[in-house]
């Protein structure tokens, strides 16, 4: 049974592809000890495609963010580029593409998503977040 409790994790990682897989291998195990064990397989989902494109596409450290409070489960992605993601294509399209798709799986299999600018200490950046409802 999940718990009822807030809580709040942050997983920084440097910029390189391997982190991908020591997030979403975190984020596993964190849902699992917390009871959510039926949110893991699409949060794990989501979580690679957040952290795949802070990798990516920012040059600089990244972290992964997960939150649990009033039974909705929130996963993002800070990283150190300011500039918004782009904007999910359209789901028809995505057999031809092949990369772009991140996003567009965000908005599909999570219950809301967003981004925000963030600055901190001088230094700028955005989350990229997106939210499961545990009904």
């Amino acid at each position: 049974m999940p718990e009822s409790d807030p809580w709040e994790y942050s997983l920084y990682i440097p910029n390189d592809p391997r982190a991908v897989t020591i997030c979403r291998r975190t984020l596993r195990l964190i849902l699992t000890m917390h009871g959510l064990i039926r949110l893991v397989d699409t949060a794990e989902l989501l979580a690679t495609e957040l952290v795949s494109n802070a990798v990516r596409h920012a040059k600089g450290p990244a972290a992964l963010r997960v939150r649990w409070a009033a039974g909705v489960l929130r996963v993002g992605a800070w990283d150190a580029s300011p500039e918004p993601p782009e904007p999910p294509g359209v789901l028809a399209q995505l057999t031809e593409l092949e990369e772009g798709r991140g996003l567009a799986l965000v908005r599909a299999c999570s219950d809301l998503w967003g981004w925000q600018p963030l600055a901190r200490g001088g230094n700028r950046g955005k989350y990229v977040w997106c939210d499961l409802i545990a009904a």
